[in-house]
């Protein structure tokens, strides 16, 4: 850790019994219920575990300001989480269960089914019952159709959608002319579809020069190991493969590759999450690209002094996966409901149309047509901690990630079909 990093932590720490003074006066007011709904249990735990750990921490900070303030007073943000298994029929269980509670802020992520599932489920409600309207907030379900086709005046995403990061995944392709063959795996659900098709059609725009050699599809979480997928890949004379997949899905990928000493490239959406780097270790230097909203080695100071005060609330090495967005979204909300003066989903969604964020590090805007979060985008190569770029290392594992593109969220910005039916 740097020296600043180090200093950040310790101003934290200093800082703590006065914020746990704010916190307790957030109190005055009834809680505000946030509920995640997220696979706690299942094939993806993990995945689901290090969003509590992010939500929790961007609830914690706002509490420790004094929480929400409303015209009655300051109220605490209040996390329940919900386990829906990884399962379509176990999250639409638990919206059920939020609902009853009368809990108006759902927040899901971690598959573009489920989140297809609910914003269906929560247009019925929010029509069937006004006086119980629930608001979804998405971190992480990255279909484009969520923000377009399928868009929701009910429904906010604070990810990139998958062709915002393919777009500039095949940025760093474009200059890559090492890449000859081209390998796309990927999970065998709506948002592995749409990562293939959006790689075909990028790599047509901007490579058409690389062969795709394989197109492939595994049941998603079903996998223990990927073994013969590396095989085809080796047979099909790849150098590179382009993959969404996440979570364990993508940890046993790597693995695999490293144990079959597969040397190809991996461009990746989440190749710097969750055990992926320890995963593969030295064979993955210079040869695994990641795209992501931020990462710890980003900088400037601030974004510096975000990741110590994340690393300081989760010390252990296996929780050093701090992901942005999911702060700036409690932040957004937190302030839209501010201006609000309400908690009431539907005003609170008509506050955060158009709202702008900005914490000295990351700007980032709520575009209205559609309410798709516009930021900036990151794509990182995977090296050892030390070398240039690369201060920080990933969940203790001796690697971590350089930025080798840096774009600014107007580069980020592309059109959109929604046409959104408003109450």
């Amino acid at each position: 850790m740097s020296r600043l990093a180090a200093a950040a932590v310790a101003a934290w720490m200093a800082a703590m019994p006065a914020a746990k003074v704010a916190e307790a006066a957030a109190g005055t007011g009834a809680p505000i219920q946030l509920a995640l709904i997220e696979g706690m249990s299942g094939p993806f735990a993990n995945a689901g575990a290090a969003v509590e750990r992010n939500l929790r921490f961007g609830v914690e900070r706002v509490n420790a300001r004094g929480g929400v303030r409303l015209a009655d007073g300051a109220h605490p943000l209040e996390l329940v989480v919900l386990d829906s298994k990884g399962s379509t029929e176990g999250a639409l269980v638990q919206l059920r269960a939020a609902a009853d509670r009368r809990i108006g802020f759902v927040m899901q992520g971690n598959s573009s089914a489920v989140a297809a599932a609910l914003v269906a489920a929560i247009e019925k409600q929010n029509a069937r019952e006004p006086d119980n309207r629930e608001l979804f907030l998405n971190y992480s379900a990255d279909d484009p159709a969520l923000t377009n086709a399928n868009c929701s005046f009910w429904h906010f995403r604070f990810d990139a959608h998958a062709g915002m990061r393919m777009g500039a995944l095949a940025d760093v392709i474009q200059q890559d002319r090492s890449v000859k063959k081209v390998y796309l795996l990927n999970q065998d659900y709506s948002f592995g579809h749409d990562v293939s098709t959006l790689a075909r059609e990028a790599l047509a725009q901007k490579r058409p020069d690389i062969a795709i050699v394989g197109d492939e599809f595994h049941p998603i979480g079903r996998v223990k190991d990927f073994t013969p997928y590396i095989a085809k890949m080796r047979a099909s004379g790849a150098d590179a493969v382009i993959t969404g997949n996440w979570g364990n899905d993508l940890s046993l990928l790597v693995k695999a590759a490293r144990e079959q000493g597969f040397n190809a490239k991996f461009y990746t959406f989440y190749g710097n999450s969750l055990d992926a780097p320890a995963a593969l270790g030295d064979a993955g230097v210079k040869r695994v690209l990641a795209v992501a909203d931020w990462h710890p080695n980003a900088g400037p100071a601030a974004s510096d002094a975000y990741y110590a005060a994340f690393r300081a609330r989760f010390p252990a090495a296996q929780d050093d996966y701090p992901v942005l967005r999911m702060e700036v979204m409690i932040e957004m909300l937190a302030d839209a409901m501010t201006r609000a003066d309400t908690s009431d989903p539907a005003a609170v969604a008509k506050s955060l149309e158009g709202m702008k964020f900005d914490n000295g590090f990351h700007r980032a805007w709520m575009r209205a047509e559609d309410h798709q979060l516009i930021q900036p985008l990151y794509v990182m190569e995977m090296d050892k901690a030390g070398t240039p770029g690369v201060r920080f290392d990933n969940e203790g594992s001796g690697y971590g990630f350089r930025t080798v593109l840096a774009l600014p969220p107007e580069r980020t910005v592309l059109p959109t079909t929604c046409q959104m039916k408003r109450p």
